[in-house]
């Protein structure tokens, strides 16, 4: 079972993911903020991360940074999915080192279909 980290200021968002991901058989933990996301980075090491970019604390940018600079954790597949849909906020997540940058909204079915590709490679 893969362990998958969603982190969403939008309690909405977070509860349908969290049963999306759940439904397709993984552990999921949820964050609200960024602050929460990197303690469980930290402490659970998750196999994939759905993060979302504009967060009252810590930016998405700023947590996808510090997973792709920190030994251990350089291996955790990160998944953008935000509102930001500029070319330039698309080219900065990539460049960050995210597998993925998923524009909302969003599929839920094309959502998880990218997720099992991601964790089945």
């Amino acid at each position: 079972m893969k362990k998958i980290l969603v982190v969403d200021d939008d309690p909405y968002i977070l509860m349908s993911l969290e049963f999306i991901m759940k439904k397709g058989g993984n552990e999921v933990m949820v964050a609200r903020d960024g602050t929460e996301a990197l303690e469980i980075i930290n402490t659970n090491k998750p196999d994939l991360v759905l993060l979302d970019i504009m967060m009252p604390d810590v930016d998405g940018y700023s947590i996808c940074s510090y997973i792709k600079s920190t030994d251990g954790l350089r291996d955790t597949i990160v998944v953008f999915l935000s509102a930001k849909t500029q070319e330039a906020d698309i080219q900065k997540g990539l460049a960050l080192g995210a597998a993925r940058y998923i524009c909302k909204p969003f599929s839920t079915r094309d959502l998880a279909k990218e997720i099992k590709e991601l964790l089945d490679k």
